[in-house]
């Protein structure tokens, strides 16, 4: 899914490009997007579904849109969907997401287990039936108000819905690692040993303030944090 002007065409192209080095078979490639151009012709490229919220003047929908992706008929497609955040980097093999049992898959969340978003998922990776769980987008637009009130985001709402239907599940705890929290070495050694993919990995997640050409530039927001060049980076994450 992609919107906006934060994330140009080359994410989804080399995502793409990813995917197919990665899990055998045909598969079919969907972006969610408001903007296709400069997409290579395998993705296809479908709009986004109206979340039909009224925002106030300046306010976002942000990331709530990826719940369009529940939909009781997502633009007529059909079958076991795995959806990506566009600025992951496929590190590792992709058929197991498709072979793991469970009716609803996602990364279980890394920060602060011991409070209540222990059951928080990680929602960079999920696996799903299309049109299964239409009730998640349903009682959102229902009850906006009171679940953006209650959740800070879309990922803490999924997660708390589909737990108390005893629908979640997460990925072994190898499989998607956080860039920010598994792959850079602790203080000093991050001084002179460059960042790396954990053993097992499969999906590298780049979330809060460090992307994959920031990793590889090791350049990143929190000045206070120093990263070398994640040379790695430049293996995977490419056409």
């Amino acid at each position: 899914m992609k919107w906006g002007t934060k994330y140009g065409p080359e994410y989804v192209n080399r995502l793409y490009a990813m995917v197919r080095r990665h899990l055998s078979g045909d598969f079919k490639f969907v972006c969610l997007t408001d903007d296709g151009a400069g997409i290579r012709p395998e993705v296809l490229c479908l709009p986004i579904p109206p979340l039909d919220l009224s925002l106030a003047p300046g306010q976002r929908d942000g990331a709530w849109k990826k719940l369009t992706t529940f939909s009781a008929d997502l633009h007529g497609l059909s079958g076991t969907a795995l959806f990506l955040d566009v600025d992951v980097v496929v590190v590792g093999g992709l058929d197991a997401f498709f072979e793991q049992p469970g009716e609803f898959l996602i990364i279980h969340d890394y920060a602060r287990p011991w409070r209540r978003e222990r059951i928080t998922g990680n929602s960079s990776v999920y696996r799903f039936e299309l049109g299964a769980h239409a009730d998640v987008l349903d009682y959102f637009r229902a009850n906006t108000e009171k679940v953006q009130a209650e959740f800070r985001n879309e990922q803490r709402y999924l997660s708390d819905f589909l737990y108390r239907q005893h629908k979640l599940n997460y990925w072994p705890t190898q499989w998607c690692p956080s860039f920010k929290y598994h792959g850079i070495p602790p203080f000093p050694a991050n001084l002179w040993r460059e960042p790396f993919v954990p053993d097992g990995s499969r999906i590298m997640i780049f979330h809060g303030e460090c992307n994959p050409p920031d990793a590889l530039a090791g350049r990143r927001n929190r000045l206070f944090r120093y990263i070398r060049p994640a040379n790695w980076v430049a293996r995977y994450w490419k056409e």
